[in-house]
């Protein structure tokens, strides 16, 4: 096993080989095949969560339990493709990579023999990383760790290599770290067309006050959090993962006095592929064997405190079980533009602490928002992020899809 540094390369003697990419917090790990302009051909180069395989080259995710990997099978390649680049950003949107450095391991994919390691040295603003590069040169088939970063995250990757971001303007990659050496100039060739999606991030939110995320991994040591739109918790405290029981209350005011205004709380459960697992709502009050558990529907939001409450035990969520979704739809059709003071609040159920809390400062005339969701990160901790995104749905039904995308 070797461990490289910016720049240096190795042959490699298998025809397959796997890249993991680890780190103390949940990645988007992507894969690009190029051709020898440097620009992927259409967007079936492009392989990530959501289109896991391509030609020669597979991704797969490990749900937060293990690290996301793309696979490289340089004899199935097609003709014409020179290079793929290995790119990772952490899940969290606008969350750098500063104080959480990932680690590549290049692995033999027949016998999971590691071939070489890779750590790429002094990240600060970093939101986008292509980390290693498998090429060719000379008609052998080489690794090179890259370690180049994007402070304009994954979408800024993409415009680089010839994808174009619909609804966000192409930007300039702002590389800060060496590149591998340039590629020969060619004629530029057309870009991409791909929607917005969680891979790309969108654009970068501007970094709130309240719990700064550059300066590294946010727990609960110093008591009670309150997150931001994008921000992100993890849940250890005093060094240990919180794997006790929890509640996740949601509240909401009328904003137009004397009015009713009847939401419906719920979560959704996924899988480590992103796949539905179950919902827990006012019409199914408990799931995953009742490791999850509803308080019931809340018909009108009147009066102080949690509207609806949604009970988690952690410790007992089934390993299968690895993304937690909480949402609020709107099933008579009112608009959150209706609601007042909404907001989210984790619990500690056995002490009533408040852990962690997120206020909706901002509404949308929609009938469905995703609050906040839980990850279960590969080492064992689950982190909250608050959400804050809205969707065009009256049950929780419709927002399967849209949560499973935000994962």
């Amino acid at each position: 096993m070797t461990a490289m540094t910016p720049g240096s390369n190795l042959p490699l003697n298998a025809v397959s080989v796997t890249v993991d990419v680890a780190a103390p917090v949940r990645l988007d790990v992507s894969g690009l095949l190029l051709a020898a302009d440097g620009k992927v051909r259409s967007d079936a180069d492009f392989i990530f969560y959501n289109q896991p395989s391509g030609p020669g080259v597979s991704h797969r995710s490990g749900g937060g339990s293990a690290p996301d990997s793309i696979t490289v099978d340089t004899g199935a390649l097609p003709p014409g493709i020179e290079r793929i680049v290995v790119t990772a950003s952490p899940d969290a949107a606008g969350q750098s990579f500063q104080g959480i450095e990932p680690t590549a391991t290049v692995r033999d994919a027949a016998t999971g023999t590691v071939i070489a390691t890779f750590t790429p040295p002094r990240l600060g603003a970093e939101t986008a990383l292509v980390v290693v590069e498998v090429y060719q040169r000379g008609g052998v088939w080489k690794v090179r760790a890259v370690g180049q970063g994007y402070a304009n995250g994954l979408a800024g990757i993409a415009t680089d290599f010839g994808v174009s971001v619909d609804e966000e303007p192409a930007a300039a990659a702002a590389p800060a770290a060496p590149a591998a050496p340039p590629v020969p100039p060619a004629p530029p060739a057309p870009p991409v067309s791909h929607p917005v999606s969680p891979w790309l991030g969108g654009p970068a939110p501007a970094a709130p006050a309240a719990a700064p995320l550059g300066a590294g991994k946010v727990n609960l040591d110093k008591g009670r959090v309150s997150l931001q739109k994008n921000q992100t918790v993890s849940l250890v405290k005093g060094g240990r993962p919180l794997l006790s029981q929890v509640k996740m209350g949601l509240g909401w005011e009328p904003a137009f006095r004397g009015a009713d205004i009847d939401l419906d709380a719920s979560v959704i459960a996924y899988g480590p592929q992103r796949n539905h697992i179950d919902s827990c709502y006012f019409g199914k009050l408990s799931i995953l064997g009742g490791a999850i558990k509803h308080s019931g529907d809340n018909l009108t939001g009147e009066g102080a405190g949690d509207d609806e409450v949604i009970v988690v035990d952690l410790g007992r969520i089934p390993a299968e079980a690895t993304g937690l979704v909480f949402t609020v739809n709107s099933f008579s059709g009112q608009k959150f533009t209706e609601v007042a003071k909404a907001y989210c609040r984790l619990v500690d159920a056995a002490s009533g602490e408040e852990l962690v809390r997120f206020d909706l400062t901002g509404a949308e005339p929609q009938t469905g928002v995703m609050m906040a969701k839980l990850i279960k990160q590969f080492s064992g901790e689950w982190e909250m992020t608050a959400m804050g995104d809205f969707v065009k749905s009256r049950t929780v039904r419709g927002m399967v899809k849209p949560a499973s995308q935000a994962l």
